[in-house]
């Protein structure tokens, strides 16, 4: 009897010995590098500038052209003139579309590939302004904080850019790889016609970039428990949309003699199937090396299955997902946004008709999502069809190149002892125009952020720390070294 656990308990004790043994062994992904040294920044400076910036309302409506608020980009443009002299006197200046803009900073040795910064002028609607605390688009500081729409989406980059740019024109630097800055003004409304246009005119010119840098991620801190580090989340793809309707029809007629079914009901239980079943997924492809890079950083208990995903990774799949910010790293997610019915109380609809948002995780296709949604509702008296063209996701970037390690080598030197890891954007930026670019296409803006602060971009009092953005600018001007020191 004895015998008969001995033999299992021996093996477990094995398995747990190897486990640990291998989550110990585990080799740090993190950069060793010196904190760079400190550059003098008036903070007081970068903050008055993005709250003016935050003043100029360069509201996004809509993507129809007639709907631009030319008058707000023009001021805009103009003060950015006025604010910064000696990057609009010493780097080549170009109007793209209608409003977008695209510096160019000359290097000295022309045969390297130059380097993209990105930022976008526009910024989305201030919605339920009654509800702000400080009117949005005051650009108020107060309480160690500029308050705006914009202070993070994407006026702050914006803005530490051209600080980062004309502190350095102010030193006397010249870059040995040329420097690119592209500001699009249309990319809350999809940013065809702003870095799209840009894109396109590189292209055209035929250059080819070490890496663009983006919005789309940022340093979060307190974003695993155990985790006591600056977590840098560096954005290397970004999921894609699609839009699907899922249209149920049936006859139509009065309220009072209703079908057993009608075409809400059918709708109903459409909808029910699909949110039952989630598109799958798991602890794969940009997530799985987001754990890889976390998994050496972390105390034991947790290195243990996160560096053991060989066993691990199905038992993940089912805890995280059932958290909606993780579960969307893990898989095509499924979000049923607007319904639509009878236009009136007592008449049937004949149609019913749901809106069904996914976003695209990388190898998944808006065609494939389309019809395994059709397999899954598998009713005939249901259509799926497409809403309007569907964005795919972006390709993965390298992360095993001079690319990724410029953005994590200069991270490392502004924020000692942070984590860099890669990491899977679930939201759409400017960066993915740039595809037939650079395949080095990054999102990480250099602000540190607690989890409640990302609710703030689109949100409710925007809002960004005074203390952070002297940081900022010494990110970006750090990057630009760096760039041509490689």
């Amino acid at each position: 009897m004895r015998k008969r656990f001995v033999v299992p308990l021996a093996a477990l004790l094995t398995l747990v010995a190897a486990l640990t043994l291998s989550a110990l062994r585990l080799p740090s992904r993190q950069l060793r590098v010196a904190p760079s040294p400190t550059r003098a920044v008036d903070g007081g400076v970068v903050a008055r500038h993005l709250a003016e910036s935050i003043r100029f309302p360069t509201i996004s409506f809509s993507d129809d052209p007639a709907q631009l608020q030319t008058a707000a980009f023009e001021a805009f443009n103009g003060w950015l003139a006025q604010s910064y002299p000696l990057l609009h006197r010493r780097l080549l200046q170009e109007r793209v579309g209608e409003q977008s803009l695209l510096y160019t900073w000359q290097g000295s040795d022309a045969s390297l590939e130059p380097i993209l910064l990105l930022a976008h002028l526009d910024v989305v609607p201030a919605d339920n302004a009654e509800r702000w605390s400080r009117p949005p688009f005051e650009g108020r500081i107060e309480e160690g904080f500029v308050w705006g729409r914009g202070a993070i989406d994407d006026k702050g980059s914006l803005v530490a850019i051209c600080e980062a740019v004309e502190r350095l024109l102010a030193d006397g630097y010249t870059p040995k790889r040329t420097v690119l800055l592209a500001f699009g003004h249309d990319e809350e409304v999809g940013g065809a016609r702003g870095a799209g246009e840009i894109a396109k005119l590189l292209a055209s010119r035929g250059v080819h970039a070490l890496l663009a840098l983006d919005e789309g991620s940022a340093a979060v801190y307190d974003l695993l428990p155990g985790v006591d580090r600056l977590v840098a989340l560096v954005g290397i793809s970004e999921k894609g949309s699609a839009t699907l309707e899922v249209v149920a029809r049936a006859e139509g007629g009065h309220s009072s003699t209703p079908p057993r079914q009608s075409a809400s009901g059918i709708l109903a239980g459409a909808i029910e199937r699909l949110e039952a079943n989630p598109l799958p997924g798991g602890v794969v492809g940009v997530t799985r090396s987001f754990f890889e890079y976390l998994a050496p950083e972390l105390p034991l208990y947790a290195r243990v299955p996160l560096g053991n995903l060989w066993l691990f990774a199905k038992p993940m799949d089912w805890v995280l997902s059932r958290q909606p910010a993780a579960n969307a790293m893990l898989r095509t997610t499924t979000a049923v946004t607007m319904l639509s019915g009878s236009p009136k109380d007592n008449v049937l609809p004949v149609e019913a008709i749901a809106g069904v948002n996914f976003r695209l995780l990388p190898g998944d296709t808006a065609l494939g999502v389309r019809e395994r949604v059709e397999r899954i509702v598998d009713d005939p008296r249901v259509e799926v069809r497409f809403q309007y063209p569907a964005r795919e996701s972006s390709p993965v970037s390298p992360i095993d190149g001079p690319a990724f390690g410029l953005v994590q080598r200069t991270i490392g030197e502004l924020f000692p002892g942070a984590i860099t890891a890669p990491f899977l954007t679930v939201g759409g930026t400017d960066c993915r125009h740039y595809e037939g670019v650079t395949q080095g296409l990054y999102r990480f803006i250099p602000f540190p952020f607690g989890p409640a602060d990302l609710k703030l971009p689109h949100g409710i009092d925007e809002r960004v720390a005074v203390a952070s953005l002297p940081d900022a600018v010494r990110f970006y001007a750090r990057l630009v070294e760096n760039a041509s020191a490689n």
